[in-house]
């Protein structure tokens, strides 16, 4: 029962954190051996405490709204400026925790030619709802992820162990 009753808490710190984009508040969140799936990612690991914290460092302008739904999953709106571009990216997250209440498994969803059309401009608008630009983004993502990981010295597995489909 721990698992379900602490997992409310975990969503509200982890929400919170990408808020105030505090790289560290929202790592705290996270089981070593997590995984993250969403439209862009698929990560284990330490892969996806990298993958927030080059987020929130890059994500200058991030700001997020959340609404916890019941004790495993919660909506929540970002609002951040990608390429020069306004995005605000409405998405439903499914979770799983340890028993600690650390998130072991993390679903998000969101509409990814919605997003592509935002985030991408023109070319967005026109493909996003085409599988090659899915897997570009994906592509583009996990190589973005593999440089931000060496320059910090981080011995990440984005370019090998966790997969970007």
């Amino acid at each position: 029962m721990r698992r379900v009753t602490r997992g409310p808490e975990t969503m509200r710190r982890l929400y919170e954190g990408l808020d105030a984009r505090d790289a560290d508040a929202v790592a705290s969140c996270y089981a070593p051996v997590a995984t993250f799936e969403d439209p862009v990612f698929r990560l284990e690991g330490g892969d996806v405490t990298d993958m927030w914290r080059m987020l929130i460092e890059r994500g200058r302008d991030l700001r997020v709204e959340h609404e916890i739904v019941d004790a495993t999953s919660a909506r929540w709106t970002a609002r951040y400026t990608f390429g020069g571009h306004p995005v605000t990216n409405r998405i439903t997250s499914r979770f799983a925790f340890d028993e600690e209440g650390r998130i072991l498994q993390q679903l998000d969803s969101f509409d990814f030619p919605r997003w592509a059309a935002q985030a991408l401009g023109l070319k967005g608008r026109l493909f996003g709802r085409f599988r090659f630009l899915r897997s570009a983004v994906r592509r583009a993502s996990a190589t973005s992820l593999a440089s931000w990981q060496r320059r910090r010295g981080r011995d990440g597995q984005a370019s090998s162990g966790s997969q970007v489909t």
